[in-house]
């Protein structure tokens, strides 16, 4: 096209440039005519004619050279200007495509879906039949693989989702990657409603193949979908949002399904936004309490700590559990905003209760999130040296899937450098890494409450208990039995030299005011009491 359009603009140069040197040679030829009818004028010297016809003559021929020249340059301004516009295109063409593609899967991104789905929704206006639908996708287990196994292998399994979500879709349907592990398809139907649950079907089926690592390990994965048609399920302007509704309707459903939408997840979805919109709000707000769970000496039955747990009382809606608004804080990016609002409440009751003589031990939870801020070791610092809390009593628990990455380990590092305790939570739930277990300055292992819950019953159970304590001890570490309901458990957790109990055994979760009753040993009594040197502090437990 641009070369075609450039022939056409040379051929007219050059007819200009003909016309242009047949007028002047015509010009020129006129003025010769005249001199030729014309009285030499007086003065003129014989044989100064053919003199005269010369002048003209070059003169025509200047002038002639003058236009070519100038046809010529403008000719070759032009070529340049073209050559200038060309690049200039595909420059803007390369800066499109990145800015409306995903630079790890190489599929559109939201941009540019949002921009085709609206193009197909103006051209089906006003039809009656299903013409199109959107499929929302989002990966079931990938954030353990991602805190697992570090974000080269996260990447590694997005892009092969990506080329497999690519091979799915046909010429005029679209597949996008939106963030994260979430994904989307565009699928023209034509009054075909059942294609969406089919494509669905065969989404659920290619997603769920194994995923090699670059490490050669195969990992497996499965996705919730949601599902919404046009024009069945809204208008235009909610159909990302009513099919990202039906994808957490089927998420909470376990998982590895695909749901449609119908108007109940609406609701739902809306009080997700009304709770992340008052989860902003509820730390300014005074709405948020720590409480604490006690942690046993197992020997003794003596009080060794407790474990900072966040509650939400909203003035509304109450009091609200932390699986409600944990997740809706990880999905909304507030985690993080959370978690130091939880150190920093967690420091200032230590001190609190060290004013009041008692010397406790606080254990808060880590987000994957906190650990990759670059400000979470000054963030720690700053709020032990504000409330003048010794590094000592503070212990941070990191889950185990988190705290084998590689980027953990380099924060672990850090916080050691600070003089808190650290503590793998969760040991048993994911891949028990031992070797990698070396490596890490924890202090503490805690049993996660799934791998004993039968231990009375099974005698699998009990041995895998059994092993994982004696390699922890080998290590050095001191281990906590997490979730100890009953006495069967205590005693055969005992029996195999377990060094500390939590769980409602021993005591639920409590405000902050209550355990510190329970440790002056007013009002209810408990099986557990508090040792004698919690109230000296110049005594450190150990």
């Amino acid at each position: 096209m641009i070369f075609r359009s450039q022939l056409r603009h040379s051929v007219r140069l050059w007819l200009g440039a003909l016309l242009f040197g047949l007028l002047a040679g015509l010009a020129l030829e006129l003025c010769l005519g005249a001199l030729r009818f014309t009285a030499a004028p007086p003065g003129l010297p014989d044989g100064a004619e053919p003199a005269v016809v010369w002048l003209l003559s070059a003169a025509g021929t200047c002038v002639l050279a003058l236009g070519v020249f100038g046809v010529l340059a403008d000719a070759a301004g032009r070529r340049r200007q073209a050559a200038l516009r060309a690049s200039l295109d595909v420059a803007h063409e390369r800066l499109r495509e990145q800015a409306l593609s995903d630079p790890l899967t190489g599929l559109p991104n939201r941009a540019l879906f949002e921009e085709r789905l609206a193009r197909q929704l103006g051209a089906a206006e006003g039809g009656q039949q299903e013409s199109l639908a959107v499929l929302f996708i989002d990966l079931d287990g990938f954030k353990p693989i991602n805190d697992s196994f570090g974000h080269a292998a996260g990447d590694t399994v997005l892009a092969e989702v990506g080329q497999r979500l690519r091979g799915l879709v046909g010429s005029e349907d679209l597949a996008a990657r939106v963030g994260g592990d979430e994904f989307l398809l565009l699928l023209r139907l034509d009054g075909e409603a059942g294609r969406a649950p089919r494509m669905a079907t065969q989404v659920l089926q290619v997603i769920s193949k194994p995923y090699r690592l670059p490490n050669l390990v195969d990992v497996n994965l499965s996705c919730s979908i949601g599902i919404v048609t046009y024009p069945a399920h809204g208008p235009g302007s909610k159909l990302l949002a009513n099919a990202d509704a039906a994808m957490y309707a089927a998420k909470r459903a376990g998982g590895s399904s695909f749901a449609v939408f119908a108007p109940s997840m609406d609701q739902d979805a809306r009080l997700q936004l009304e709770l992340q919109h008052d989860l902003r709000m509820a730390i300014e707000r005074h709405e948020l309490e720590l409480y604490y769970q006690p942690k046993v000496h197992a020997l003794s039955s003596q009080i060794t700590g407790a474990e900072a747990l966040v509650r939400w009382n909203h003035p509304l809606r109450g009091m609200i559990s932390p699986t409600v608004f944990i997740p809706v804080a990880e999905r909304f990016a507030l985690i993080s905003a959370l978690g130091y609002w939880v150190i920093e409440e967690a420091c200032r009751q230590v001190r609190e209760w060290l004013d009041q003589g008692l010397r406790m031990r606080v254990a808060v939870n880590l987000s994957m999130q906190q650990l990759r801020q670059e400000d979470l070791v000054p963030r720690i610092r700053a709020a032990l040296e504000h409330h003048q809390v010794d590094p000592s009593l503070l212990t941070f628990e990191i889950t185990e899937s988190v705290a084998m990455e590689d980027a953990t380990m380099r924060a672990f590092g850090a916080l050691a450098g600070v003089g808190v305790s650290l503590s793998i939570d969760d040991f048993g739930t994911a891949y028990s890494n031992f070797a990698a277990l070396r490596k890490l300055p924890a202090k503490q292992l805690k049993i996660d409450r799934s791998l004993f819950t039968d231990i009375d019953e099974s005698g699998d159970a009990l041995a895998v208990v059994d092993a994982m304590i004696k390699m922890a001890h080998a290590l050095g570490l001191k281990v906590v039995a997490e979730g100890v309901e009953t006495e069967r458990q205590r005693d055969l957790l005992l029996a195999l030299h377990c060094d500390e109990f939590q769980g409602y055994l021993y005591g639920r979760p409590m405000p902050a005011h209550m355990l510190s009753l329970w440790a002056l040993g007013e009002g209810e009594t408990h099986p557990v009491d508090f040792r004698a040197s919690l109230y000296d502090p110049r005594v450190l437990i150990g």
